[in-house]
């Protein structure tokens, strides 16, 4: 014996793309989930993970392509596996989504069959709202606080004298958003936000962030050296930034973006000698060539973020990247001097911004994965964010003699 619940929602789009978005790791995460893997086969894995370390693990039970998928799950707090199975049925210019939860039997499972219901109801409008217009309501209803952030351990903590080891290290503020509104600065290390801890984990800080909206204020307790501040943060609301829908204009502003980076980076590394681009300006703190070595790896990345959107596969990580040490140390002797590091910084330029003209017609009628990608080139600013280190180092090298 079982029981059941539905939820049902009408989605503007194909039932190819609904699909797709039950049975790509990518499009899982984009409206699901915080990581996923699955094997989209009879038998296949199904592994869905959020931030806060809830996940389920099940399989795939049937698949009818672009009309029904049916799986096993199991989350971590429930004592049994249930089954979901969600049937597609073309209507009108659209697709009518009916998702029926189906539990076992008893009075214990009422509760959990209420629970799941109330979940999908409010999950299914998210899947809409990414496949229609291209906006993951998770994080465009989440409010900004304006920060890029650094690496952190326990060397960096030492050499900054920051008696802590987990928190988010800020690389920089952003103009105009809350964090800089409320004095905070580059090097700060948030440890409390929202009366919750933040660690390392950069999802501590997105559960933090949970249950508050743009305008906002909270507490923030962070480190600045040694000492422990604690300051009020008017939260910033998320803008819905613009992105051309025209490849090849998407192609032209980031090579605008492009050509502005690297001027900046021509300008403060120009007259830099070898010995003052290897000076270290403290134990564990990036020297001016570790730093260009890791933007060409973070353009690297790009790309190969690009083939995952593009292919509608993404490679499975457990960092940002580009922070290896011992692989940007072997960058720096495989390119030798700072010329042939911004000559490879403009090559991968040169590259990302021609894949970018050429991307295929289907690809951009993905919104979800377009504006991903568009908002990524357009409105990030990791060159930028990494010049004042690079000028601070300089300075560290001169000053030392």
């Amino acid at each position: 014996m079982s029981q059941s619940a539905t939820s049902t929602q009408f989605i503007n789009t194909s039932s190819e793309k609904i699909y797709l978005a039950f049975t790509r790791s990518l499009l899982l995460r984009q409206w699901l989930c915080d990581f996923a893997t699955v094997h989209p086969r009879p038998g296949g894995r199904m592994y869905l993970w959020w931030n806060g370390d809830f996940y389920s693990a099940g399989e795939y039970l049937e698949l009818e392509q672009n009309r029904k998928v049916k799986f096993k799950w199991h989350s971590r707090v429930d004592p049994a596996p249930s089954e979901v199975t969600i049937t597609l049925t073309p209507k009108g210019d659209g697709t009518q989504v009916s998702m029926e939860h189906t539990v076992p039997d008893g009075e214990d499972w009422k509760q959990r069959l209420a629970n799941f219901k109330q979940e999908w109801d409010s999950t299914l409008p998210n899947l809409a709202s990414l496949l229609e217009t291209g906006l993951d309501r998770r994080i465009y209803d989440r409010p900004m606080l304006g920060i890029q952030i650094s690496d952190f351990n326990a060397e960096i903590a030492k050499a900054a004298g920051v008696p802590v080891t987990e928190g988010i290290r800020l690389a920089d503020t952003i103009e105009g958003m809350g964090a800089r509104a409320a004095g905070l600065l580059a090097d700060d290390v948030i440890v409390e936000f929202n009366g919750k801890p933040v660690t390392t984990d950069f999802g501590s800080l997105t559960m933090a962030l949970q249950g508050v909206k743009g305008g906002d204020i909270v507490k923030v307790v962070f480190y600045r050296g040694a000492e422990k501040h604690t300051v009020d943060m008017t939260l910033s609301k998320r803008p819905v930034w613009e992105v051309p829908s025209d490849p090849i204009e998407l192609s032209r502003q980031a090579r605008t973006k492009y050509d502005t980076a690297l001027g900046l980076l021509q300008d403060v590394l120009a007259g830099v000698t070898d010995r003052e681009a290897s000076f270290s300006p403290a134990p564990g703190e990036w020297n001016a060539r570790q730093v260009l070595a890791h933007l060409i790896h973070t353009e690297r990345g790009f790309l190969a973020n690009i083939d995952d959107l593009v292919g509608g596969f993404e490679h499975h990580i457990d960092d940002f990247g580009g922070n290896s040490t011992v692989h940007i140390n072997a960058t720096i002797v495989a390119y030798g001097s700072i010329e042939a590091m911004l000559g490879e910084l403009k090559r991968l330029a040169d590259e990302t911004v021609a894949y970018l003209a050429a991307l295929p017609p289907e690809f951009v009628t993905w919104k979800s994965n377009y504006r991903d990608l568009g908002t990524a080139f357009l409105y990030v600013t990791h060159t930028e964010s990494h010049v004042d280190q690079i000028r601070n180092a300089i300075h560290a090298a001169r000053n030392s003699g």
